[in-house]
């Protein structure tokens, strides 16, 4: 066999004996169906805002950019004359 895969087998072999040792009556926590879905509802939400709010702060600075290059273009201009 390759090594490769003698390093799959005994990372699998590990993972099992892993399981196998732990101890049977721990249970899980539950998250209810709904917890669930407002997480994911306000991740969106949030996501939402930020896209917002940066697609805003970003178009107020290119406007700014842009409205110096005009201004700057028509001095240039007021210049040459």
């Amino acid at each position: 066999m390759a090594p490769n895969n003698v390093f799959i087998i005994v990372l699998l072999f590990l993972c099992n004996l892993a399981v196998a040792l732990t101890d049977s009556t721990v249970s899980c926590y539950r998250i209810e169906p709904g917890t669930m879905a407002g997480i994911v509802c306000a991740d969106v939400l949030l996501t939402l805002i930020i896209v917002i709010v940066t697609y805003r702060c970003a178009r107020v600075r290119r406007q700014k950019i842009d409205n110096a290059n005009k201004v700057y273009m028509n001095v240039r201009a007021n210049c040459k004359t």
